[in-house]
């Protein structure tokens, strides 16, 4: 199967990229410029020039393609509008195809699940910064009626290969020797592994019906504290508490996000696709895995 992928240079994009060449398919990576070109090629995978900023380009690229994965995000003012085009247009251009089209959400969509264990049917509570994103979603899910198969995905925190916004923290411990976290840090993540999470993708291209959405969690809901102490007792470094309303000057719409208290669960993915992650929880990874130096 030829697969488009957008993002994949990035972070989530390029290890679902590795994952999807290890199941056999050939995979084509939309690239805006030379670097992300580069980072392409070293992957093993085909850069494509294409930009989110022309919707006509990416649809047509997507039209050539078996099947499409949809990571990208030009975070920015204009991110929602960006995103919202992009879609449409590609959803248009494979109408009636039949192919899968994989959208990445994200689980801030949900937002504070007010310490209960959220699933798929759990009522939206979007924050500002993502109050949009419910609209994408449901474009996906409908396109099913146009005869595509479009599926969302809502990752949890993503760690794994030293990346995330965990990589973040472990960055800012050993050169600043702190860990600032917004708020308290009572509040709970809920994380994903991102080669469990690329195992997810190839399984969601290759298996699952359109018009469904699946939340990717896995292991336990952890507090941003703890999860910040033990970035800071590994690296010799402090945690910082940054008060809310300060950081909110700073981050805008950001910081409260990152203050949502998100306990999430999910089984359906493994129900239905037989999905089943086996890779270490976030508070292992930190000790002795790739946050390790």
């Amino acid at each position: 199967m030829h697969v488009l992928v957008t993002g994949a240079s990035g972070y989530i994009g390029g290890v679902i990229t590795e994952y999807l060449m290890k199941a056999g398919h050939t995979v084509s990576g939309l690239s805006r410029s030379d670097e992300s070109a580069e980072k392409i090629r070293r992957l093993g995978a085909d850069p494509v020039p294409g930009d989110l900023r022309n919707p006509a380009g990416v649809a047509a690229c997507a039209a050539r393609a078996d099947a499409v994965v949809h990571t990208a995000m030009a975070w920015g003012p204009d991110s929602a509008a960006l995103d919202q085009q992009m879609v449409r247009a590609t959803l248009e251009a494979m109408r009636g195809s039949g192919k899968a089209f994989v959208y990445t959400s994200g689980a801030w969509v949900m937002g504070d699940t007010k310490g209960r264990v959220a699933g798929e049917l759990t009522a939206l509570r979007p924050p500002a910064l993502v109050a949009w994103r419910p609209a994408v979603e449901k474009m996906v899910i409908e396109s099913r009626n146009a005869r595509v198969e479009g599926v969302v995905i809502r990752p949890t925190m993503v760690y794994g290969r030293g990346g995330g916004t965990l990589g973040g923290f472990v960055r800012q411990a050993r050169t600043e020797k702190l860990v600032r976290i917004v708020g308290t840090g009572s509040n709970h993540w809920s994380f994903i592994h991102v080669d469990a999470l690329a195992e997810l993708y190839v399984r969601a291209v290759e298996q699952a019906p359109g018009g469904e959405l699946f939340l990717a969690a896995d292991g336990p809901a952890f507090t941003v504290r703890i999860v910040a102490e033990t970035v800071a007792t590994m690296n010799e470094a402090r945690v910082e508490l940054w008060p809310f309303d300060e950081a909110r000057k700073q981050l805008g719409a950001a910081a409260d996000a990152l203050v949502m208290d998100q306990r999430i669960m999910s089984t359906k993915a493994g129900r239905m696709l037989g999905w089943a992650p086996k890779w270490p929880n976030v508070l292992d990874e930190i000790r002795s895995g790739s946050y390790v130096e």
